[in-house]
């Protein structure tokens, strides 16, 4: 593909030639001239720029939406080329909420990355819906992630279980309880994700199906990693829903404690997501290969 789509591609996603130039590992200057070849050759501004702001022009619109087309038809090009030598190479572009970047993606990437060298992994990180406004921005072209909320113009398959836990610490004044009932967490002092999480969505559901609304708990803080939930839960006495994928080293270690939520079903499924009908190749490879890691260990 024409290596000036691809900064052009970059610089629309980006809104910024400073941020291309660091995303394609190019200068400054370099991005500058691509885009101002593309102008040149196509007699238009593609770009409007002000204030060191800079958005597309109708042609410039014009162009991205040709632009991503035919990048992802290159891709699928290398890609279904590249079978036929069982040479896979290319760009894998995917996003990841939070829990999944920290407690399932890294021994996976690591056996990807080992298997296929030659293929270019970049990862972005953010809560669920960060990662969904990524692939309709074009940044990347596959997400995973946490949660209930669907979006309709994007696919959702699921890889994984998972269940959400309450948890305190070893010590504190809750240490000694095992179970409780749904309504007593109105009056638990409560550490929960931040607005946006797949985790929350979940249990925003799970308690408005007992009739329980976010706003009638009482919640100390919202944090927006779960790492920084477990640090928090173990110097203070308040309590925290969080993935029990999180927990293996501290529920071991007995840092901290399950307490079973009795009549909440907190059981989720951590789902890939990609635009309909847009899965590339590369990304059916990487789902292939996820699944049949998840499989075998």
């Amino acid at each position: 593909m024409d290596f000036r789509l691809k900064v052009f591609i970059s610089v629309a996603q980006n809104k910024s030639f400073t941020k291309a130039a660091k995303d394609l590992l190019i200068s400054q200057p370099a991005v500058s001239k691509h885009i101002h070849e593309l102008e040149s050759l196509y007699n238009i501004a593609l770009f409007e720029r002000q204030k060191g702001d800079i958005k597309l022009t109708e042609a410039g619109k014009l162009l991205f939406s040709h632009a991503e087309k035919i990048n992802d038809m290159y891709q699928r090009l290398q890609y279904e080329m590249n079978l036929l030598t069982e040479n896979y190479s290319g760009e894998l572009r995917i996003g990841a909420s939070t829990s999944i970047t920290q407690y399932v993606l890294p021994p996976i990437l690591a056996h990807f990355t080992k298997k296929f060298p030659e293929i270019k992994l970049t990862i972005f990180n953010g809560n669920s819906l960060e990662i969904e406004n990524l692939l309709h921005k074009g940044k990347i072209s596959l997400g995973m992630v946490e949660g209930n909320s669907h979006q309709p113009s994007l696919h959702y398959q699921s890889f994984m279980k998972d269940e959400l836990v309450l948890v305190s610490n070893n010590t504190g004044i809750y240490s000694k309880i095992e179970e409780i009932d749904v309504k007593d967490l109105k009056s638990m002092p409560l550490v929960l994700r931040e607005n946006g999480s797949g985790t929350l969505d979940i249990i925003e559901a799970a308690l408005l199906s007992r009739n329980i609304k976010l706003s009638d708990l009482q919640i100390v803080l919202q944090l927006g990693s779960t790492e920084s939930i477990k640090n928090f839960i173990e110097n203070s006495d308040a309590l925290a829903i969080i993935s029990i994928q999180g927990l293996m080293k501290e529920l071991v270690n007995g840092q901290l404690k399950v307490i079973e939520i009795n009549d909440l079903d907190l059981n989720r499924k951590f789902s890939f997501v990609y635009k309909q009908g847009n899965l590339g190749g590369l990304d059916e490879s990487f789902i292939n290969f996820t699944s049949r890691y998840l499989s075998s260990n």
